[in-house]
């Protein structure tokens, strides 16, 4: 993403990811969160956010104080007050488990998805004459500093378990390919144990605008750095350490900036466990068991490819309804001003609890909201047809042919009627439409199966392979 931002030069999370799928089948919609993020019409169709690779040290919670959250200006006036010297991040593994299951009500037919995650450690670092490392302070420090600014009850109360989450709902082709995986990957951060025996210093010597993009301020990154972060794409602020870096911390958080292959060459095995990621059940996707009703799937994990589709994509035909938005962060354009979707979302939390992901109202998140979910644009739409990835060598149709069939179809107008607002068996909250098989949206539905021979009809509307 040309948005991303060069935070950390030590750690190249492009060499433990996936992004060519040799190994991994399907993932959630945002694909995955580390190494340079995803351009514009990427092939898989994944969300084109930024790199937001990060390790929380404090989950603040609810950014408004009147539902017993923490504002952003508490937060900046709790970490002007706090002094800490740069904190030495140790790669331990990565992982995979955890997350949502797609096999959670026992349905042998679907592959098992977990989440990766990098596990890592903050190095604790003691003075001559002090029983607290660094760190200890730091958090001691940190916790009185925003108890003395009025931090709500939302905010946790203790620091969080250090780590990189790397993607969600990951679902592999089998086990072999799971293993293969997360042994090249653990190769990886072997090496960096290698090269960093004692941790080492995150930073930069380049520059980044907080928040990211055009509307953000560049300032040099440097090293040793916190940051606040919003939401996981949008960091709004940067706070330096006390003192610069020693020599020694100097070294190694440069040392990228050499000729590192020699620890490529001597690492030739992995020193440490990184079992309990599930790889223990051995499995194999079998695409023979794939039925048209697979297409509508859970967005926020992976989901069973077809025979002969080696990429998961996530384009379709659909009606888009999303509106304006008054975002400073993302903009939406207007499609239809025929619903008002502000009137059935709860933005006051009077019945939803807690959101499962990162994003929220799906019709539109406003700068500020208070549980700091992403803030997107209107992506409001009716799904049709799901065409998966652009990527014509990996068993998908080009964005050009897609456009080519959509242009072929003399189709009527698309009426609409909105029926009932319902849970869906995955917890998503949705808008149903009525469904009439004889409407130009049924004509559409049905020629579009025609045009890309997959067999359906009115009757039967799942295929059988």
């Amino acid at each position: 993403n040309p948005y991303s931002c060069q935070l950390c030069d030590q750690f190249p999370m492009q060499n433990i990811i996936d992004r060519d799928y040799d190994y991994v089948m399907s993932m959630d919609e945002d694909g995955w969160l580390v190494g340079g993020g995803y351009k514009q019409f990427d092939y898989s169709g994944k969300m084109p956010y930024i790199d937001s690779s990060h390790t929380e040290l404090l989950r603040v919670g609810s950014l408004d104080p009147n539902y017993g959250g923490t504002s952003i200006d508490q937060v900046y006036t709790a970490m002007d007050g706090v002094v800490f010297p740069p904190l030495s991040i140790y790669p331990e593994y990565l992982k995979g488990g955890g997350g949502h299951q797609s096999n959670d009500d026992g349905d042998d037919e679907l592959v098992s998805s977990s989440d990766i995650t990098l596990v890592v450690s903050v190095v604790d670092e003691y003075d001559d004459e002090n029983n607290y490392s660094g760190y200890e302070q730091f958090l001691d420090d940190l916790f009185d500093a925003m108890y003395s600014v009025g931090a709500g009850p939302c905010m946790d109360d203790h620091d969080t378990d250090p780590h990189v989450s790397m993607s969600r709902g990951v679902k592999f082709k089998s086990s072999w390919h799971q293993e293969q995986y997360m042994y090249e990957a653990n190769l990886e951060v072997s090496v960096w144990q290698s090269m960093y025996p004692n941790g080492v210093v995150i930073g930069s010597s380049g520059y980044a605008s907080f928040p990211p993009g055009r509307g953000g301020t560049r300032q040099n990154v440097g090293y040793g750095n916190l940051y606040f972060f919003f939401d996981r794409a949008n960091i709004t602020k940067s706070f330096a350490p006390y003192r610069g870096l020693t020599d020694d911390e100097a070294y190694y958080a440069t040392l990228t900036k050499g000729d590192v292959s020699d620890y490529y060459a001597a690492t030739t095995s992995i020193n440490f466990d990184y079992g309990g990621s599930g790889d223990n059940a051995e499995y194999e996707h079998n695409p023979y068991n794939w039925k048209a009703t697979m297409a509508m799937h859970d967005m926020t994990e992976g989901w069973d490819l077809p025979p002969n589709c080696e990429q998961e994509g996530e384009a379709f035909f659909g009606i888009p309804l999303a509106t304006k938005s008054d975002s400073k962060l993302q903009s939406s354009s207007t499609f239809q001003d025929q619903f008002d979707f502000e009137q059935i979302v709860d933005r006051n939390y009077e019945y939803i609890k807690s959101f499962g992901t990162n994003h929220g109202w799906l019709v539109g998140e406003y700068l500020g909201n208070a549980a700091g979910s992403i803030v997107d644009k209107d992506t409001a739409h009716i799904p049709i047809f799901y065409t998966g990835t652009t990527n014509m060598d990996m068993g998908g149709m080009s964005l050009s042919d897609i456009i080519k069939i959509a242009k072929q179809i003399d189709f009527g107008k698309l009426y609409i009627k909105p029926a009932f607002v319902f849970v869906d068996d995955n917890g998503h909250i949705k808008l149903q439409f009525e469904s009439d098989p004889y409407s130009a949206l049924a004509y559409l539905y049905d020629a579009l199966c025609k045009e890309l021979g997959i067999a359906w009809n009115y009757d039967t509307p799942s295929n059988k392979l």
